[in-house]
């Protein structure tokens, strides 16, 4: 898919949102992805995930034999990027406030892993997620994402296959442009307030 096609699946899902938003990372932005909302069709979400999953290079992509993603956002992206792997999926989630593996999932030592997120802007909880598989016994070998917010400036520590990247400025909030500071900000995302 385009960056074209790829922005008209999250337009025809009314999941390209224009406003003042909070971000999980605390910064702020003038336009937010709803991943939520473009994954909630089937048929699209079953369409972006081939194409993620089309996106990551053959060689690297033969070798995945897990897709495991970080709750919230991440487990409806990573059962459709598995899906299109053929591969099992499995998701990270904080209990306690720290990532790890629960419900019965199990990673085999080395067992070579997908990471999947549907967003990445810092790559804060990519990391974290990151860090958590490898706790489990996973070795990650690739992470993907629908949408790389950071345009390519975030360090995930290893080979990122975003399927679009894209160049959202995003701000401190004592540092917001006038424009922006003019609207009342929202948090839309999983963890709302």
């Amino acid at each position: 898919m385009t960056e074209d096609e790829v922005l008209d699946e999250f337009r025809a899902a009314q999941a390209l949102l224009e406003g003042h938003f909070i971000l999980s990372s605390g910064l702020r932005s003038s336009r937010y992805l709803q991943c939520a909302r473009v994954l909630m069709n089937p048929a699209r979400a079953a369409r972006l995930a081939q194409a993620v999953a089309a996106n990551i290079p053959a060689n690297r992509r033969a070798r995945i034999s897990a897709v495991v993603s970080p709750a919230m956002g991440g487990v409806i992206a990573g059962q459709e990027v598995a899906r299109a792997l053929n591969v099992d999926a499995m998701f990270v989630e904080r209990p306690t406030g720290t990532f790890e593996l629960r419900r019965g999932f199990r990673l085999s030592p080395g067992q070579q892993v997908l990471m999947m997120e549907d967003v990445v802007t810092t790559g804060l909880s990519s990391r974290e997620a990151i860090r958590a598989i490898e706790e489990a016994g996973g070795e990650v070998i690739a992470a993907a994402s629908l949408i790389d917010r950071s345009n390519g400036t975030a360090d995930l520590g290893v080979p990122f296959f975003p399927l679009i990247r894209l160049d959202v400025p995003t701000y401190d909030a004592e540092s917001l442009p006038p424009e922006l500071a003019a609207i009342p900000a929202m948090k839309p995302g999983s963890r709302a307030a």
